[in-house]
């Protein structure tokens, strides 16, 4: 429906006594969600990180259209819900340094909600409400969204105020608590004059992610990038890619902070909370993982020459859901032969995956974090023997890269170690002649942080305690490759989750086998799935 006939429902609604009140919980959920202690005890850490006179402001993600008036599933802010717990749109966390004095009370921190409306809820679902933001949440000063424009804070008496990048692409309704008027109060009272997002987003990672060392292979992707108008209007971006050497980066990165303290002080502190996993997080992480886990193992029981990339998807997401799994973690990628060989392939439209190696890099989301699991498995149950050589070049690769997964250890010597044992082996398959062309058929980095992202918030210096990452070396030879033809069209990735110890890693997703005999294993059991049958459609 338009929303603007969605307003009228609403007002035919509440003149026709659609105005009762639902309540703000519903039996049987789920009661493995992370507990209003966990949420407050972040927001105290938070606090122990930040600096004097300071205050920290996160927004609620904008809400996204999928078709004309229908929206997508909404998804929270993932730094919003890890202090707060808080999953709605339209709304905003304010978290102070020292205690704020008002009158007779004081407060430290302020949550701003989505007000209760009994005619839209009856629509679009619960809402939490003040009521809820208190008992619930644990939040002992709550307000509704409208109430920040006069809320009396004034955000220019602080040394440091720390915000995201603002995101633009906000629409709305026209009412008063909407994120978009939020982020223009914030505007307004802050006296700030916002940088474009997506460059924003760009200085961000040249200031954690870039190195020296992979300089070259940042400035090659963002080549197109940075010649677009809101990059070519940012000096900083334009004085890297002027002359990209490791000074210039040094000075940039030394400019972005403290031209960006805002942004960049907000990143700096939430990625290095994010990073390190409380037990809570490992516990609901562990159970995304094992629940991807067995649905890789699934599929290599029951995958045929004659299933569709799509029906694949299918079994995997009826895994996923049947143990409670809410959502994927990112768009599931299915791709058999010349597909597997495309990094981030989404479309999973091939009819028939035929007698090719399957790649499968699909991961469940189990209370908002992510899993991130990658098998390739041959679709008739048996690899060939060029693929079984290049699976086995990568399950080397992931064997070597665990011993290196503990506490000390400089997070780029993971990816020197990939690189390492790759290069070395496609040379003596006779692949490549020289380690400098690993890049061909190796273009991607071994390892990420997860969480509450796929691609989560951490470190990237030494390996610490309860960090959660992921170890994804890969080899993908599409066709016309200049090397023998009988390696083309072969793609191969294996991704594992691992946690981070003292002394060694724990791969979380050892419900899903690795070794290319326990594959094909696998495929001679029966599944589940075997016996379901599905009349043709007309």
């Amino acid at each position: 429906m338009t929303r603007s006939f969605f307003r009228a429902l609403v007002v035919l609604l509440a003149l026709t006594g659609g105005n009762r009140c639902f309540g703000q919980t519903a039996e049987n959920l789920p009661t493995d969600y992370l507990s209003k202690e966990f949420h407050a005890g972040r927001r105290q850490a938070l606090r122990n990180l930040m600096p004097a006179n300071s205050v920290m402001v996160i927004f609620s993600y904008p809400e996204q259209v999928f078709s004309n008036d229908v929206n997508y599933v909404y998804h929270p802010n993932p730094d919003l819900y890890y202090f707060s717990g808080y999953k709605e749109p339209n709304s905003v966390l304010l978290v102070f340094k020292e205690m704020q004095a008002v009158g007779d009370s004081s407060y430290n921190e302020v949550l701003f909600v989505r007000h209760r409306d009994a005619a839209r809820e009856q629509w679009t679902g619960r809402r939490l409400g003040l009521e809820g933001a208190k008992s619930q949440l644990g939040f002992k000063r709550a307000y509704n969204s409208e109430d920040f424009a006069k809320f009396p804070v004034d955000f220019k008496k602080f040394a440091n105020v720390y915000y995201d990048a603002l995101p633009e692409d906000v629409t709305g309704d026209g009412s008063t608590g909407e994120l978009k008027k939020l982020i223009a109060a914030f505007k307004s009272k802050a006296g700030i004059t916002e940088t474009n997002r997506q460059v924003m987003s760009d200085l961000n990672l040249i200031a954690r992610m870039v190195t020296p060392q992979n300089l070259a292979r940042f400035m090659t992707y963002f080549k197109d990038k940075f010649a677009d108008e809101d990059h070519k209007n940012n000096p900083l971006i334009q004085q890297l890619a002027a002359k990209p050497d490791s000074a210039t980066l040094a000075d940039v990165k030394a400019k972005i902070g403290t031209t960006y303290g805002g942004n960049t002080g907000y990143t700096e502190f939430t990625s290095k909370l994010r990073g390190v996993k409380t037990p809570e997080e490992i516990a609901v992480l562990k159970k995304a993982v094992e629940i991807s886990s067995l649905a890789h193992l699934e599929v290599m029981k029951s995958v045929k020459p004659n299933m569709s990339e799509r029906e694949v998807e299918g079994i995997m997401t009826y895994v996923h859901k049947r143990y409670g799994a809410e959502d994927e973690g990112y768009p599931p990628i299915v791709g058999a032969g010349a597909n597997g060989c495309i990094l981030h392939y989404e479309e999973n439209s091939a009819t028939k995956i035929d007698n090719q190696l399957l790649l499968m890099d699909v991961g469940a989301e189990y209370h908002g974090y992510s899993a991130d699991v990658t098998r390739t498995v041959p679709a008739n149950g048996k690899f060939t023997e060029e693929q079984k050589a290049i699976y086995q070049l990568v399950y080397d690769a992931q064997e070597e890269i665990f011993k290196l997964c503990k506490a000390g250890v400089p997070y780029a010597n993971l990816e020197q170690k990939s690189v390492e044992v790759l290069s070395a082996g496609l040379i003596k398959l006779g692949i490549i002649k020289d380690a400098s062309e690993v890049r061909k058929y190796y273009p991607h980095g071994c390892s990420h942080h997860l969480g509450l992202d796929v691609h989560d918030k951490g470190g990237r210096g030494n390996l610490e305690e309860n960090w959660v990452i992921t170890v994804e070396p890969g080899i993908y030879i599409p066709a016309g490759s200049p090397c023998d033809k009988k390696w083309w069209n072969i793609g191969v990735r294996i991704e594992d989750d691992v946690q981070i110890g003292k002394d060694s890693g724990t791969i979380l997703s050892i419900d899903a086998p690795r070794k290319w005999q326990d594959i094909e294993k696998a495929a001679t059991e029966k599944s589940i799935f075997e016996a379901a049958k599905f009349p043709e459609l007309k």
